[in-house]
């Protein structure tokens, strides 16, 4: 793999991890001291124990220390261009932001889960912007690169 196949694949890692390393590092946001059978949910939470998103959850943020390292090493040697930074920080982002939603999303309260509500009206269309942000960012540095 040359040095643009490890700079995409460690980018893939990063941008992959960090949404399973929030997810599983954040826990369940279930309200405290009422029995499961109890709890109302938006949407019902995967069927995952919780230390198995917990050890999920920090491989994830391993690998995503890994990738984001070998981006950083590849920006200060000069092989990476730093203007990709403007398209992986808002994918990072969105990802950390689909993490938590998805634990308050899935969070059991009693009556209604407000959470999930301004998740719906206010994250998913940020986390869109985000994505919207990095596609026209990245197209754009590469467009600009094959003018070259």
């Amino acid at each position: 793999m040359g040095k643009r196949g490890t700079q995409l694949f460690a980018a893939l890692l990063l941008v992959a991890a960090v949404p399973v390393a929030v997810w599983g590092l954040m826990g369940r946001q279930d309200a405290q001291g009422i029995p499961p059978s109890e709890l109302d949910h938006a949407f019902r939470p995967p069927d995952v124990a919780d230390g198995t998103a917990t050890v999920l959850g920090v491989v994830a943020l391993v690998l995503g220390v890994l990738g984001a390292a070998l981006l950083v090493r590849a920006g200060l040697r000069g092989s990476l261009d730093n203007r990709w930074w403007a398209v992986l920080g808002p994918l990072v982002a969105a990802g950390a932001l689909a993490g938590v939603g998805l634990r308050i999303l899935t969070a059991g309260v009693i009556g209604a889960n407000i959470g999930a509500g301004l998740v719906i009206l206010v994250g998913g269309p940020l986390i869109g912007g985000l994505l919207l942000w990095a596609l026209v960012r990245g197209v754009w540095l590469a467009w600009e690169r094959s003018r070259r």
